[in-house]
C-alpha cells in the first residue's frame, strides 16, 4: 500500500510505503516544534520513503536527530535518526509526523513515547466537551471545572 501526503501548502509531497510503526511522542522537543502537547509520527525504512516534490529545510533538533520542514509554509513534515543503523530493523527509519498524511485515519497510533515527558493533563483530554465543528459556547455557557485556571 502507498501512502501519500504532504505539508500544508503542497510544496512538499512524498509517497511512504509499508509502515513500520507508529505512535505519539511526549517529548520536550516534539512539543516545541509543534506547539501541541504531542505529535503523532509514523515511520518507514528509508528505503520506503520518497520525496516526490520539494527541497525542505534541515534542523538538527537533537545530536541524533534531523527533522524536514517546507520552506514556504513551515510544515515539520519527516525527521530522520542519525543513529546507527539498528540490527533489528535492518535500516534508518524516517518518522513523518502522521498529520501531514492526506489520509490521516489510514494509520492507526499504537504507542507513547516519552510518557514520563507527557504534559500532567493530557490523560484528561478524552473527558473534555466535544463538540463537532469550531463553532463552541462561549466559555460562561459549558460546564466549568473548579480545578482550571
Amino acid at each position: 500500500m502507498e501512502y501519500l501526503g504532504g505539508c500544508f501548502c503542497g510544496a512538499v509531497r512524498y509517497k511512504a510505503r509499508q509502515i513500520f510503526d507508529a505512535g505519539y511522542c511526549h517529548c520536550s522537543i516534539c512539543r516545541r516544534i509543534s506547539g501541541a502537547a504531542a505529535v503523532c509520527w509514523f515511520s518507514v525504512r528509508e528505503e520506503d520513503f520518497e520525496l516526490t516534490l520539494g527541497d525542505p529545510s534541515a534542523l538538527r533538533s537533537s545530536e541524533h536527530f534531523t527533522r524536514y520542514f517546507c520552506r514556504a509554509c513551515g510544515t515539520h513534515v519527516h525527521g530522520m535518526d542519525d543513529l546507527p543503523v539498528p540490527p533489528s530493523v535492518g535500516s534508518r527509519l524516517v518518522s513523518a509526523m502522521l498529520g501531514t498524511l492526506d489520509d490521516p485515519s489510514a494509520v492507526m497510533p499504537a504507542l507513547h513515547q516519552w510518557w514520563s515527558s507527557r504534559v500532567p493533563w493530557y490523560e484528561e483530554a478524552l473527558a473534555l466537551p466535544r463538540f463537532d465543528t469550531g463553532l463552541i459556547p462561549h466559555p460562561a455557557k459549558r460546564p466549568r471545572r473548579t480545578d482550571r485556571w
